[in-house]
Formats: C-alpha cells, sequence, structure tokens
C-alpha cells in the first residue's frame, strides 16, 4: 500500500472527507471539509469517488514526501505548492514521482487548501466518515490534526480515469464569495425591523478566534435584548446566532449541534463553501434571499459541478 509521510504538518492540518450526516440528534455534528465544492472537484480531477478523504490545510501548508509516488490535485486557495521546488498551479492534476516531496507555504489566497491523492486517504471511518472532529478527538488520525512522523495511507487506485484541469469558466462561476446569502432565520421575526436592516446593511469583519466550529464576526453590535427569552434547540450547519453582545456568530462544520441564542438568518447551502475560504480580518456582508432562491442556487450549482464538461 501507498503511503505519505509528514514531515511538516503545517498549521492545522486534518483529514476530511464530506462529514458524517444525520448524527446531530445523537449530539455529533457532521464536520467534513470546511470547502466541500474544493475537495470534490480535486477528488473528480485525480478520478476519486468525490467524497474520497483528502488532506485539509489551514492558511499554511506542510511538507510531505510520496515513497511509492502519486497522482494528486490540490484545491481551494493557492499555498504556493511545489514538487521537488518545481511549481504546481491549483485545480490541476499534478504527478509526484517515488520519493518526491511536495511543499506548501502560506495561502496567497483564501483560508484552505485541499491536497487530494489517487486512492484517498485510507484511515479508519468513523460513523462512515474519515473526517476528523478535533473538539471530540474522533475521526480521521487519531481525532488529531497531523504532526511529523505521521504516515499515512494511501486507498487503492479507482478505475476512473483522471481529468487534466478544471476550466476557467466552471472555477469563476464557483468561486467563494464574500457576500454570503442568507434566509431569514428560525428567530427573525423576534428581532425589530431596525434590527434586520442594520443586519443585512452591516459590513463585518471575520474575528481571530474563528475555527472550524463557528466564526465570530466584528461590527456594529445588533440588539441582542431577545438573547435570554428562547431555551434550546437544535441548530444547522450555516445558522448565523445572535448572541448576547449582539455580534453574529456562523455556526460552522464542528458546531455545537444545539444553542440558546437567536438565530437571525442561516447561509444558503450554495455558499457554505465560501465561509471555509474565510480568514481572520476578511470583510463580509450578507444578502437576504428568499428559500426558493436559496433551492434554485444550490441546484445549479449542483448541475455545474455534475456537468462533465467542466472537468478536461
Amino acid at each position: 500500500m501507498s503511503v505519505i509521510e509528514v514531515q511538516s504538518p503545517g498549521l492545522f492540518t486534518t483529514v476530511q472527507d464530506l462529514g458524517r450526516n444525520g448524527f446531530g440528534p445523537i449530539g455529533v455534528s457532521a464536520s467534513g471539509a470546511a470547502d466541500p465544492i474544493a475537495l470534490r472537484l480535486g477528488n473528480l480531477l485525480v478520478g476519486n469517488p468525490e467524497g474520497a478523504a483528502a488532506l485539509e490545510f489551514t492558511l499554511l501548508g506542510g511538507t510531505f514526501r510520496f515513497p511509492d509516488g502519486a497522482v494528486l490535485a490540490l484545491t481551494g486557495s493557492d499555498f504556493g505548492a511545489t514538487i521537488d521546488g518545481q511549481p504546481i498551479e491549483p485545480w490541476i492534476i499534478a504527478e509526484a514521482a517515488a520519493g518526491a516531496t511536495l511543499r506548501l507555504g502560506h495561502t496567497r489566497s483564501g483560508a484552505r487548501c485541499y491536497l487530494c491523492i489517487r486512492g484517498g486517504i485510507a484511515v479508519s471511518l468513523f460513523l462512515g466518515s474519515a473526517s476528523t472532529h478535533v473538539l471530540s478527538g474522533l475521526g480521521g488520525l487519531e481525532g488529531r490534526p497531523l504532526r511529523k512522523g505521521d504516515v499515512l495511507p494511501v486507498g487503492r487506485q479507482p478505475f476512473t480515469r483522471p481529468k487534466q484541469r478544471l476550466l476557467p469558466d466552471a472555477l469563476s462561476r464557483l468561486a467563494p464569495r464574500k457576500v454570503l446569502r442568507a434566509t431569514e432565520g428560525p428567530q427573525y421575526d423576534w428581532f425589530p425591523e431596525s434590527c434586520r436592516r442594520q443586519f443585512f446593511g452591516n459590513v463585518y469583519r471575520v474575528g481571530q478566534e474563528s475555527n472550524r466550529v463557528g466564526l465570530r464576526l466584528q461590527g456594529t453590535p445588533l440588539d441582542a435584548s431577545t438573547s435570554g427569552r428562547m431555551i434550546t434547540e437544535g441548530v444547522a450547519l450555516g445558522s448565523i446566532q445572535i448572541p448576547q453582545g449582539g455580534q453574529p456568530v456562523i455556526l460552522f462544520v464542528e458546531q455545537q449541534t444545539t444553542g440558546g441564542y437567536p438565530k437571525i438568518a442561516s447561509v444558503i447551502s450554495a455558499d457554505l463553501a465560501s465561509i471555509g475560504q474565510l480568514r481572520p480580518g476578511d470583510d463580509i456582508r450578507f444578502e437576504r434571499v428568499s428559500m426558493r432562491e436559496a433551492r434554485d442556487l444550490v441546484r445549479e450549482q449542483e448541475a455545474l459541478i455534475a456537468a462533465k464538461e467542466i472537468l478536461q
């Protein structure tokens, strides 16, 4: 079996696939890739099933050796990667010879990059998923970020023929957004009209303490007088809570499964991948859309990803 040797793990590198959905009622959030579109397209490039496990890098990459060689693709943000000193571009399939070394530096664009390798990362599954959930220490490699000296097994080669690149038009249409589209949240009507207008008119800055659990936003505080009026209830990925203090929090892939703060809005499914590419210090705002628009947008996105013509 082929392996990947971790010579330097980077800042926060974990094994991720598309997550373990359906276990919220027992307190297990989905986890999974912060940018699932990048993961899916990377896997399709190398000929894997789109949900195969890959490595997710955050802000700073690492150094990895392929003793037996590899066919790979880097997707998501540009981390200035090289193989044995030769630059490789994201969104294009590349080949590493036996003994070759892949190096990734600091991000040049968004927050996260994905290393998809032909055959996928073959770690043990937990509740049907290879995704690392760091807070609970579940999944991935021992439920933790990678360390120097780790050795990751690579799965058997799939039979699907690899592609060469993602077409520029498709890449542009699927690019991360800084204007996140959102529908009304379950407690939208709890907030006065002036507060709703303020929420959709504000520019927010992503806070330094943001992570895979949630993104804490900084801006003009909203009226949080309703934050103590509700009991705890289930929460969904992309929900935007308004806790005491009035600064919104976007619940993300390692979110808690219940929460007791009112939710003014929810980021639509088509824009969840954009959340995964936000860095501390980025400025964002929200655009209100209807439930019908949200459904139409995710259908359009899925149709584009499924189109064979976007990969050559």
